[in-house]
């Protein structure tokens, strides 16, 4: 575990998939991320690439031939170096170097950047294309955190509050069968927690900067400007309508295969194009309070 940290942050980054294992508040002695209890979900804040959520049949198709890739790829499963360090910053690098081209065809140069500013922790990311034609891809954030996070509290007492981005309209989507279909125009949304918001899955928006998850003055804010898509999940159970201890507030560029996908690749809604030897950056920010 890599530990950085500053007057009122310390968080722990493993480096297997650069993932956020923990975040401790040092002024309100909170600690905020999902604890990865395997019971519910083992994972605390994956990074998605090359895909953001599932394609159909775990398939899709370039230049004539078929790949099969599991939901959210494979990045969040591979063995990062750290790149360099200092105190309150840490930088992961992967190379793909041949090692997935059984699954996804192209070479690339990951970079995966934390730095805490104050009480805030910011999360970049770098994709380099190192190949001699364009890469498709797509990358997310899937940061879980806990909720409740205080003792005696209740789910019911928590709310999300969802910020549009400025002068672009709002999307919503929701899912079919794990595939995206859209379902109209989103204003400013103010959303009381419950389990059955989850019943169909995730909750999913476009267009969307800044998505608050607090109870009185404490929680998280996940500030992600310019970024297409947005998912907010919690894993369901059927058998009693209760959801896991955490919520995922998810910034992507990238999601699901629509109902109606063709599998190109090249088409794949939200697909982000990379010539070659170019560098996609990215940066989103999780504040705690």
């Amino acid at each position: 575990m890599i530990i950085i940290e500053n007057n009122w942050l310390e968080a722990g980054i493993s480096l297997h998939g650069a993932e956020v294992r923990e975040v401790k508040h040092k002024k309100n002695g909170l600690s905020y991320m999902w604890t990865g209890d395997e019971r519910y979900w083992g994972r605390v804040s994956p990074v998605l690439f090359p895909i953001v959520g599932r394609l159909k049949k775990d398939q899709y198709q370039l230049e004539s031939k078929t790949y099969s890739m599991k939901q959210h790829g494979f990045l969040r499963d591979v063995e990062f170096e750290v790149a360099e360090q200092k105190a309150d910053e840490v930088s992961f690098v992967f190379h793909s170097e041949g090692k997935f081209t059984d699954i996804y065809p192209y070479e690339f140069r990951a970079v995966i950047h934390y730095e805490l500013k104050e009480d805030s922790l910011m999360i970049g990311w770098e994709i380099t294309n190192v190949n001699n034609d364009e890469m498709y891809f797509s990358i997310g954030g899937h940061p879980a955190f806990r909720v409740p996070l205080l003792e005696g509290e209740s789910l019911e007492e928590y709310r999300l509050t969802l910020n549009p981005a400025k002068n672009k309209a709002a999307k919503e989507y929701e899912l079919k069968d794990s595939f995206i279909q859209e379902k109209g125009v989103s204003g400013h949304k103010s959303i009381k927690l419950a389990a059955s918001l989850f019943k169909n899955d995730a909750l999913i928006y476009g267009n969307i900067d800044l998505v608050t998850l607090e109870s009185g003055n404490h929680g998280v804010e996940v500030t992600m400007k310019d970024f297409p898509f947005a998912g907010i999940w919690s894993k369901y159970n059927k058998q009693d309508g209760t959801i896991a201890p955490f919520i995922c507030i998810e910034p992507w560029y990238g999601i699901a295969d629509t109902v109606n996908t063709t599998g190109n690749l090249k088409e794949k809604f939200g697909i982000n194009k990379l010539e070659p030897g170019g560098t996609f950056r990215s940066e989103y920010g999780i504040r705690f309070k």
